[in-house]
């Protein structure tokens, strides 16, 4: 039995897809079981990963957790959530992100506000707890683009900053793809343990490339229009960011004008099939930006 947390997101939902597609026993984790609509064969149970108290049932006979973690929200129970699962499960594979900075003997900590500090926390309880664990630190995630949706559906303009900042976007499914060959042993890599896997995109897109990429996927061009960051910052402080993840946004963005996120070949290594081009994901999800 595998437990999948955020089960009814992004990258949650195609690991739940892909795991009974394997043949896998699932057991998806949601708040609101009544709420959501899971593929058929999925075990949907109720719990919170920010209340440790409310996990029991959904770890009872888990034999592994492919871990999707609500980052900076819950991580005031971050401790007792993974010494939870510990106390159940054997395996872990953790979805965390790129530029966590592997453990160094005396290096500075991450700022616990920023999402890189949610993320290297989690990292270092995991890597305490006991299990057998894998972090995937994937790339930006193309359905992050979808952040742009609303401006292109109503004006065809997106503002935002930095347009000539590059990434290596990575479909969801390929995030999810990544933990299930892990899990199941399916694909083409071995002896996880312990490792730490850089995911991305097969490519590198200015975000100027992937408005034009979308446009194109939907039909009509979409234009860009460059944002200053002291903009684009207040717009996140006022959208309820915590300032050092906003901060941390923005710099982040910045310095991939000048060092391009460098794409990786982790998901062919670890599948056995090739990232999916941006091109691909703009025009499977090109019905949301129309």
């Amino acid at each position: 039995m595998i437990l999948v947390t955020g089960a009814t997101g992004k990258v949650g939902g195609q690991a739940v897809s892909q795991f009974l597609d394997a043949g896998v026993a699932v057991r998806a984790l949601t708040r609101d079981p009544a709420s959501v609509t899971l593929p058929e064969g999925a075990e949907v149970v109720r719990g919170d990963l920010a209340d440790p108290a409310t996990l029991d049932d959904a770890l009872d006979g888990v034999e592994s957790v492919f871990l999707v973690w609500p980052t900076l929200s819950a991580d005031h129970a971050a401790p007792a959530t993974i010494e939870a699962i510990a106390g159940h499960a054997r395996r872990i594979v953790y979805v965390s992100a790129r530029g966590v900075p592997d453990p160094v003997p005396g290096a500075p900590e991450q700022d616990p506000h920023s999402i890189l500090g949610s993320h290297a926390l989690v990292e270092r309880l995991i890597e305490r707890s006991g299990l057998e664990w894998t972090f995937l630190r994937p790339d930006g995630f193309a359905a992050n683009t979808l952040m742009w949706a609303s401006q292109i559906r109503e004006t065809g303009t997106v503002r935002w900053i930095h347009g000539a900042a590059s990434r290596a976007l990575i479909h969801e499914g390929d995030i999810a793809a990544a933990g299930v060959s892990v899990l199941t042993g399916t694909g083409t890599g071995t002896g996880h343990a312990g490792a730490r896997y850089v995911l991305s995109g097969p490519e590198t897109l200015t975000q100027v490339e992937q408005v034009t990429v979308i446009g194109e996927a939907v039909g009509r061009p979409v234009r860009w229009e460059e944002l200053s960051p002291e903009v684009a910052l207040r717009g996140l402080l006022d959208q309820g960011w915590p300032p050092a993840a906003a901060e941390e946004m923005i710099d982040a963005y910045a310095q991939m004008v000048t060092s391009p996120e460098p794409v990786t070949s982790t998901v062919e290594e670890l599948t056995g099939r090739p990232a999916t081009p941006f091109r691909r994901w703009a025009a499977d999800h090109a019905g949301d930006f129309r």
